[in-house]
């Protein structure tokens, strides 16, 4: 049974609005993250759509490349946050005045 590719597109379009709502919506940093990293799953489900309705390989290669950029973002992210909770004790957006004069 296949998949059409309009059903993969309106999935690949739900996920990436969820993670868009929730990543200008929420406060917590370590929930922002979780956001990005939905919306690049959400744009990887559409690459395996549209790689699989043309019959090439090509989108599989770009979702290796997301895959690892995604791996980066969290790795750096994940370290900001905990000096960020060292430093603050806090993971609150809001609470987090680092960056201004």
């Amino acid at each position: 049974m296949v998949v059409p590719l309009e059903h993969v597109i309106g999935l690949s379009a739900v996920l990436f609005a969820i993670g868009t709502i929730g990543a200008l919506t929420r406060r917590n940093l370590v929930v922002i993250l979780m956001s990005i990293e939905l919306m690049l799953n959400a744009v990887n489900l559409s690459f395996v759509g549209f790689a699989r309705a043309h019959g090439d390989a090509l989108g599989h290669v770009f979702v290796l490349m997301v895959i690892s950029v995604a791996a980066a973002e969290v790795a750096v992210g994940l370290g900001i946050v905990i000096s960020l909770f060292r430093n603050r004790d806090s993971v609150n957006v809001e609470d987090v005045s680092l960056l201004r004069w």
